[in-house]
């Protein structure tokens, strides 16, 4: 019957199965390998994905540059602030205090500076007088040396001429010695005057800085300072996430980069906004990473192992979105996934 002959013939072809040798069933194993190789070389060719990615921006560590008491904070945590936004207030008293004694110091050092103009002038009059005197001087005595020669004037005259011709000289060069030390007291008190200028331009600048204002558009990030609070120079006060450096930065293997170009495009998908992908462009491609950990960090480390697996080195990939979410929020530190098509 044909029900039995099907029945007979079951084993059979089971048995045949079986009868496989083992270098055979090798054989298929390492052809299934083989194929699965090819087949991820293929595919990791015209696809190159990674799920190391993240949301990056600058986050600017914005830091008074005096040291004064906090009056005012104009800002709350996670603001949206425009640059130019004022931020906090610290306390003018002081620098107005300052900024006073400083122009009191200028009016000073000019009315000095100018004192010592007045002198130089008078004894400009006092050198052109004893230069005449000196001139006057020397004409009388050539004079009355000509009228000793012919005895028409006693030698007590010459002597007493000559002795004119002395004194005049010597106040002609006393008085021009005086215009010397006026004008190097005129230069020393000059230096004063552009000294003072300097301290009170640098007193109006402290002064200027005792009001922030936001460098950059962004979101006051973690804000703790409060009213009160002494603000210290140039230690960071507030952080501030900028609005306009946002990027993303994707680990690729080192398997992957060789096919990158700058400016090829990528879509990333960011778990900030789910069930969507995002056209980008590759902005940069790292050339080099560190494989230890540094502090100066001029080299990027990425960590080659995840979960106690050891991973191919990876390299930071730094794309820039073509167009943002709808919402235009986005947020330093959250994943990303991205895929290239190199």
């Amino acid at each position: 019957m044909p029900g039995e002959a099907a029945i007979r013939e079951q084993p059979s072809a089971e048995a045949a199965a079986n009868t496989l040798s083992p270098r055979a069933r090798i054989l298929l194993a390492v052809a299934a390998i083989v194929l699965l190789f090819i087949g991820w070389e293929t595919l990791t060719s015209i696809v190159a994905y990674t799920g190391d990615a993240y949301v990056r921006s600058d986050l600017v560590a914005f830091a008074p540059q005096v040291t004064g008491h906090v009056v005012a904070v104009h800002i709350r945590d996670d603001q949206q602030v425009r640059r130019g936004d004022p931020l906090l207030s610290i306390d003018p008293v002081p620098f107005q205090l300052t900024v006073d004694a400083r122009k009191a110091s200028l009016a000073a050092a000019n009315a000095q500076a100018q004192a010592d103009r007045d002198a130089i002038a008078a004894a400009q009059d006092a050198v052109a007088a004893a230069i005449a005197a000196r001139d006057l001087a020397d004409v009388n005595q050539q004079r009355i040396a000509r009228l000793e020669i012919d005895a028409a004037v006693s030698k007590e005259a010459l002597d007493t001429a000559n002795e004119v011709l002395r004194r005049t000289r010597a106040n002609a060069d006393a008085a021009e010695a005086a215009i010397a030390r006026a004008q190097r007291l005129l230069a020393m008190h000059e230096a004063a005057v552009s000294q003072a200028e300097a301290e009170l331009a640098t007193a109006e600048w402290q002064l200027s800085q005792t009001q922030l204002y936001a460098p950059v558009d962004g979101t006051i990030n973690n804000l703790t300072v409060r009213v009160g609070d002494t603000a210290r120079a140039d230690e960071p006060l507030i952080g501030i996430v900028d609005a306009n450096a946002f990027r993303i930065i994707a680990n690729y293997k080192q398997s992957y980069i060789r096919a990158f170009q700058v400016g090829g495009t990528a879509w990333v998908w960011l778990d900030s906004h789910p069930w969507h992908f995002y056209r980008a462009r590759i902005a940069g491609i790292a050339r080099g990473i560190s494989r230890t950990q540094t502090e100066d960090g001029l080299l990027p480390y990425v960590a080659p192992t995840t979960d106690w697996i050891r991973l191919q080195r990876r390299f930071p990939v730094t794309l820039r979105l073509v167009a943002r979410p709808p919402d235009n929020l986005l947020f330093m530190g959250a994943d990303a996934r991205v895929i290239i098509f190199p």
